[in-house]
C-alpha cells in the first residue's frame, strides 16, 4: 500500500459572514470558529492542506472572505484552496492575489464549462480545483448545484471525465448521502472515479472515525481526504489520525 505520492488529510472550512460553520447534509448549520485561527491549528497539527468555502456568496460575503484569504496567507505556511461564489477569472485573479494556493469552481463550471479551460490556461492545471457535488439517485449519481439544491442533467462520470479533459487539476467530490453523516465515504463511486481518470481526487462526506479515511484510501483509492466536523469539535485529532494511517500502511506525510 505505502506506495506512490502521499494521501494527504485536508480539513475544510465552511465560511458564513467571517466565521467557521458545519451543518449536515448541506443544512443545519452550527458556528465552529475563526478561521484563521482554526486554519493556523490545522497547519500547526500536521493537516496537509487546507480548503475554505464561502458559503455567503453576497458582495458583502466576498469582500470579507477576501480580507480573510490575506490574513490566512499570512498566518499559515501549508497549500490552501479556496472557492465559493467563483463565476469569472477575475474571481480567480482577485483570491490568488490575495494568497490562495488554488481555487475551487463548482456551479459555475456546470453553467459555463469553458471557465474552466480559461483558468488552467490562464494560470495552469494545478490552481484549478473542480468540486463536483452529486447524489446517488434512484437512477444513478447524478450532479447538484446551488449548494445541493438543484439537480442537473449530468452524471458524475460523465462530467469528472470532462473536467478533466478541459485541464482542471483536482476533483474534489463530495457525496450528498454521505455529508455530515460520518458513515464513511462514497468508496465505490470514489474507486470508480480514481480507475477512470488520471488527476487527483479529493473525497468529502462521510467521515466519522478514523477506520473511514483508511477505507477512503484502500477502497475509495482517493488521493486526498477531506473532513470537517470530525477536525474542528476534536473528534479526531490529526496526529494520532496520521500515526493510525501509517500503522494502517497508509504512506502519510508525519
Amino acid at each position: 500500500m505505502n506506495k506512490g505520492l502521499a494521501k494527504r488529510i485536508v480539513p475544510c472550512l465552511d465560511v458564513k459572514d467571517g466565521q467557521t460553520v458545519k451543518g449536515t447534509n448541506f443544512v443545519n448549520l452550527r458556528h465552529a470558529g475563526d478561521p484563521v485561527e482554526l486554519g493556523k491549528a490545522y497547519s500547526e497539527q500536521g493537516a496537509d492542506e487546507l480548503v475554505f468555502l464561502d458559503i455567503t456568496a453576497s458582495f458583502e460575503g466576498r469582500k470579507t472572505f477576501t480580507e480573510m484569504v490575506t490574513r490566512v496567507a499570512e498566518t499559515i505556511n501549508i497549500p490552501f484552496t479556496v472557492g465559493g461564489g467563483i463565476n469569472a477569472l477575475e474571481d480567480v485573479e482577485r483570491l490568488l492575489y490575495a494568497g490562495a494556493d488554488k481555487i475551487s469552481i463548482n456551479s459555475a463550471a456546470i453553467r459555463q464549462p469553458a471557465l474552466i479551460d480559461e483558468i488552467t490556461r490562464r494560470f495552469g492545471s494545478q490552481v484549478c480545483v473542480c468540486a463536483i457535488d452529486a447524489r446517488l439517485d434512484p437512477d444513478g449519481w447524478h450532479c447538484y448545484v446551488k449548494g445541493g439544491r438543484e439537480r442537473v442533467e449530468l452524471g458524475l462520470f460523465d462530467w469528472a471525465h470532462e473536467v478533466q479533459e478541459r485541464g482542471a487539476g483536482e476533483i474534489l467530490f463530495t457525496s450528498m448521502n454521505h455529508d455530515g453523516v460520518k458513515a464513511g465515504y462514497a468508496n465505490e463511486a470514489l474507486a470508480q472515479l480514481a480507475d477512470n481518470l488520471s488527476i487527483p481526487i479529493i473525497a468529502s462526506g462521510g467521515a466519522g472515525k478514523m477506520e473511514d479515511f483508511r477505507d477512503v484510501f484502500i477502497k475509495g483509492k482517493a488521493d486526498a481526504a477531506l473532513a470537517a466536523s470530525v477536525f474542528h469539535f476534536g473528534e479526531i485529532p490529526i496526529l494520532t489520525l496520521k500515526a493510525y494511517l501509517h500503522d494502517e500502511g497508509i504512506n502519510v506525510r508525519m
